[in-house]
């Protein structure tokens, strides 16, 4: 029931959010460009990442699936709880953030552990939040990672 009601809300907020909080411009790209990039790049992984889960790139939110393949976070409702722990670790700030944060851990204070833990690794890993990752898209995941420490989700 705590999923049902998290999954309501993002589709309710998700439009709005995108047209009055997400100041980016739209990457304009598909999954099929992005898995023309070469197969250890971000862009690569990206595309994999959508296509594995029949999803498509949304305009202004392309970061947040990027996320999502940086930190190897699944996409059930605590995965996403845990990565905005993990993004606030790392500094970010955002009405979404804040909202998802405030309502998650009212839903599942079960899970308190696991986001204590997010929120040291992105704390633990240099800023990465903040970075045009469409200009990153063709350069390897693991350097990615590996030059901004960050680390992938521990289950």
């Amino acid at each position: 029931m705590r999923s049902i009601i998290l999954e309501i809300l993002y589709e309710w907020s998700k439009i709005p959010y995108q047209r009055w909080f997400k100041k980016e411009t739209p990457w304009d790209i598909s999954v099929s460009q992005l898995l023309r990039y070469p197969k250890n790049s971000l862009g690569f992984h990206l595309g994999s990442f959508l296509l594995q889960h029949d999803f498509s790139p949304q305009p202004k939110l392309e970061n947040h699936d990027v996320f999502h393949v940086l930190t190897k976070t699944g996409i059930t409702v605590p995965e996403e709880i845990f990565m905005q722990y993990y993004l606030l670790g790392n500094g970010k700030k955002s009405v979404y953030l804040y909202t998802v944060i405030f309502i998650g851990t009212l839903l599942y204070p079960d899970k308190l552990k696991m986001f204590r833990v997010a929120f040291r690794k992105g704390c633990d890993a240099y800023t990465f939040y903040s970075l045009d990752f469409k200009k990153l898209l063709n350069q390897p995941l693991n350097t990615i990672r590996t030059t901004f420490l960050i680390s992938t989700v521990c289950k």
